[in-house]
């Protein structure tokens, strides 16, 4: 008798569904773009936001046209339900966006409505809560130490200026552009020829300083009105100082079409994904 045994057929062919890719239902592709817009808007809404560079304050570092992620989660206050995140407080050197403390008839431009616009700024953290700040030719010390001019603009014979180079020494009720709340309550906050940064709030400065109405003109910073630190330059576009800041649908348009004609030569590729220091 016979040992072997008879087994069962095996099926030469695979199953079909295995080797039919099921297509995308419209249902399930919207909901793919729906999902990606979701976690894009979180990111954009939460952790990060664009800001465009209007004026040369910050020349070297940032130009007119250089459009930046801002990083606005770092410096925001802790909160339980992002445990893994790592906050921290402001440090000295840092750049920031930040609003504006005050408004200034003639030099911000308001809504259609007339409502005062504080405009988003970005300038270089210079003096900290206890700092002691002055400027000698130009020179920025803190706590009696002078600091290194990095991408700051140096002082000549030509474009001194004895508010902005010798600060705090003219009072800015001498200067013009400055805030009138800021004029009155200066002498509060020098001592010895010091500028002394009092608890809570921050001095801030743009790294092109004689072209920067920054805390010199309009005070302190508090800390509420810090929206985050810029992270990297994700586009850069040549623009003219107050180009990006002018107001009016034909203004708008004008800008389109102008992006659209001169993408590619105005384009400043080299700034592409550029880390901001």
């Amino acid at each position: 008798m016979s040992s072997a045994r008879k087994r069962s057929p095996v099926s030469a062919k695979p199953e079909a569904s295995a080797n039919i890719k099921r297509e995308e239902t419209p249902f399930e592709a919207l909901a793919s773009i729906c999902s990606v817009l979701v976690v894009g808007l979180f990111i954009l809404t939460f952790l990060a936001k664009n800001y465009v560079i209007p004026s040369g304050s910050m020349k070297n570092t940032l130009l007119v046209g250089d459009h930046l992620v801002v990083d606005q989660v770092t410096l925001s206050p802790p909160a339980s339900w992002m445990p893994l995140i790592r906050y921290r407080e402001p440090r000295r050197g840092d750049i920031l966006v930040f609003h504006k403390p005050v408004y200034q008839p003639g030099i911000d431009v308001p809504d259609a409505d007339g409502t005062p616009q504080y405009t988003p700024l970005v300038k270089r953290l210079i003096g900290v809560p206890g700092d002691h700040i002055h400027l000698h030719n130009g020179i920025v010390s803190v706590n009696g130490v002078a600091q290194p001019v990095g991408f700051a603009q140096p002082t000549t014979t030509d474009n001194f200026n004895e508010f902005l180079d010798e600060f705090p020494a003219v009072p800015p009720s001498e200067a013009t552009g400055v805030s009138e709340s800021w004029a009155g309550n200066f002498s509060n906050y020098v001592h010895d020829g010091d500028l002394v940064v009092p608890p809570g709030i921050y001095f801030m400065m743009g790294d092109n300083r004689h072209n920067s109405l920054d805390s010199r003109y309009w005070g302190f910073v508090p800390r509420a009105n810090i929206i985050g630190r810029p992270l990297f330059n994700y586009w850069s576009f040549q623009a003219t100082d107050g180009q990006l800041e002018q107001t009016g649908i034909g203004h708008k348009l004008a800008w389109i079409g102008h992006i659209l004609v001169h993408f590619f030569p105005d384009t400043r590729w080299r700034r592409t994904f550029h880390v901001v220091r």
